[in-house]
């Protein structure tokens, strides 16, 4: 019995290698599917990453983005953001640009349907607001000059043109062409004063902090409302002459 179970166990023992080092080799497969990991096409997890990021400033604000967090979201290893966007910063960077395409987005949207000048100005302030109610991480991230590189092609290019639609409604309204490179004193006052109209409002929405007005105003009376009375007041008309 000794001589016939040595020499099964002998016989067996090729079979065995073979088994172990076929589920070896399967191990790591195995380890990466509970561990959540997804396998992507390399430019699809550029996008899938920036999706992830998206999703975690949303949900946990700007200060819960790292790249960790972003890769766990992702479901990849904690090396991909780096590996794709250098830093932080580049993250940061590449996310603001998709949020500003996405605000010019819903700005030309706006205006398609406006007929006049005032009606055009109003639809394009309340797409402001609202892609800011929408998304109020994006839109905090944005404006946060300090945690971008605004070098970054994309991110020039977004926020450029988001400038470029700002000045081209001004000019609009004023009934001259602003040149963005090249603005007089006056323009440049007329630009910053409905961005800082808009703006401020938006954040002061955003805050919470208009609640206490909207309660002295009469029943019912919305932050729409506000704002419509706002935009049509005599100091914010364009020019007659």
């Amino acid at each position: 019995m000794t001589r016939l179970s040595r020499e099964n166990k002998a016989t067996a023992s090729p079979a065995r290698t073979r088994k172990a080092a076929k589920q070896t080799a399967q191990r790591p497969a195995r380890r990466q599917r509970r561990s959540g990991e997804t396998p992507y096409h390399h430019g699809a997890l550029h996008e899938a990453l920036l999706t992830a990021a998206e999703r975690v400033l949303e949900r946990e604000g700007l200060a819960g983005l790292t790249l960790r967090a972003v890769a766990r979201e992702a479901g990849v290893s904690h090396a991909a953001p780096t590996h794709h966007f250098g830093d932080l910063t580049g993250l940061l960077s590449e996310l603001a640009a998709i949020g500003f395409r996405q605000f010019n987005d819903a700005m030309r949207a706006a205006v398609a349907g406006g007929a006049t000048i005032a009606e055009k100005g109003l639809a394009r302030a309340k797409a402001y607001i609202a892609y800011a109610q929408a998304h109020p991480g994006m839109y905090g991230l944005m404006f946060r000059t300090e945690r971008l590189d605004m070098s970054r092609p994309s991110l020039h290019e977004a926020a450029g043109a988001a400038f470029g639609g700002l000045a081209g409604a001004v000019g609009e309204s004023r009934q001259e062409r602003i040149e963005e490179q090249k603005l007089s004193l006056d323009q440049a006052a007329a630009i910053v004063r409905a961005w800082s109209l808009v703006h401020g409002f938006t954040t002061l929405l955003l805050d919470g902090r208009l609640s206490d007005v909207l309660k002295r105003l009469p029943e019912g009376t919305s932050a729409e409302t506000l704002l419509d009375a706002m935009l049509r007041s005599s100091a914010f008309r364009p020019p007659t002459s």
